[in-house]
């Protein structure tokens, strides 16, 4: 029984660090520019973000050689502040923009830089393990409109439902 539980874990943990097919990692990416605090300007709705404005996340080093990562965003309908300490390491290599993240124990979840302003880390597209996680981080609260323009077309070419974004409230 101990061996069955073992292998539908695997199973199970293993499938969150997949990515859509469509969707490839950036292979240039260079951790220190990615380092500090990002907004988050678009995402695909999903439970642990429901409801929040003025999401932010900030990345910065730890000690064993990963990423520490703070998310922090305000419920307007409990009047306070969210916050979520998570860690990310790298899958395969430091210099490809794929990770895995966990905010809940031993669960890790893919974070998938699939594309960056390479020359000076002002904007991300990020996905998740498939196509209903998708974010647009940015190191300002918005985003030029060709950014915008840029994110949903290529987006919406790796069958994201763009029709779905939150556009999230930055103050």
């Amino acid at each position: 029984m101990r061996t069955i539980l073992l292998i539908i874990s695997a199973l199970v943990l293993g499938g969150c660090l997949g990515m859509p097919d469509s969707v490839k990692p950036v292979s240039d990416f260079e951790l220190n520019k990615y380092l500090g605090k990002w907004y988050e300007v678009a995402r695909l709705d999903h439970s642990f973000e429901r409801g929040l404005s003025q999401v932010t996340a900030e990345y910065s080093r730890k000690n064993d050689g990963g990423v520490l990562v703070v998310n922090r965003g305000f419920s307007e309908a409990d009047n306070r502040w969210k916050e979520a300490e998570g860690k990310a390491y790298f899958v395969n290599t430091d210099s490809e923009g794929y990770l895995k993240v966990s905010f809940f124990g031993p669960f890790y979840g893919s974070y998938v830089v699939f594309e960056l302003d390479h020359q000076d880390y002002q904007y991300a597209f990020v996905s998740g393990p498939d196509t209903d996680y998708l974010w647009l981080l940015a190191r300002t609260p918005s985003v030029e409109p060709d950014v915008m323009q840029k994110f949903i077309e290529m987006s919406e070419e790796r069958g994201f439902d763009t029709k779905k974004l939150i556009y999230v409230k930055q103050e």
